[in-house]
């Protein structure tokens, strides 16, 4: 049986990882933006480290804390002056906003209980998910495998990296 400090930690994180991504979506300047999104990596570090998966807690500091905000603030100082504000949206796009964070939450929804009798059968019936398990339910070829789209996001973010440096450089 868990303790409750592990319960009251874990509630507590989440929390810090809700607030620290509506931060990172709705603040105007762009470095504060990078550094609420830093925080909410971190707190998913600490969850990982939570469950006992420590390689991937490790990766997701290493990696995303480390790397892809490195990459991110980066690529933001060669775009835009560090203390620029954004343009504040107008209605239209708030409302196009709203419309496309609701399908996102539908669709999530949607694959979320579409998919509750596939995570049932996997993960749920395995004593004890280690590590290597967990990597080959993600990276696999298999029907439920998530390598094309691992892939498709890593060739996403390098070519957003690309197109910065190539605006910064127009300039």
């Amino acid at each position: 049986m868990e303790s409750v400090g592990n319960i009251i930690l874990y509630f507590v994180i989440a929390l810090a990882i809700i607030v620290f991504s509506v931060l990172t979506v709705t603040t105007r300047r762009i470095l504060r933006s990078a550094t609420y999104l830093l925080f909410v990596l971190f707190a998913t570090a600490i969850i990982y480290f939570q469950m006992d998966y420590e390689f991937l807690g490790a990766v997701q500091i290493a990696v995303y804390a480390g790397g892809i905000v490195v990459l991110f603030v980066f690529s933001i100082l060669l775009t835009h002056r560090p203390g620029e504000r954004a343009d504040a949206l107008t209605n239209h796009r708030k409302w196009i906003g709203l419309s496309a964070a609701l399908l996102g939450v539908a669709v999530c929804g949607y694959s979320l209980f579409s998919y509750a009798n596939f995570c049932s059968k996997t993960l749920a019936s395995s004593n004890g998910l280690d590590i290597a398990q967990l990597g080959h339910f993600l990276l696999s070829t298999d029907k439920y495998g998530y390598l094309l789209p691992f892939e498709a996001i890593s060739v996403l973010l390098l070519a957003c990296i690309i197109g910065g440096v190539v605006i910064a450089r127009r300039r």
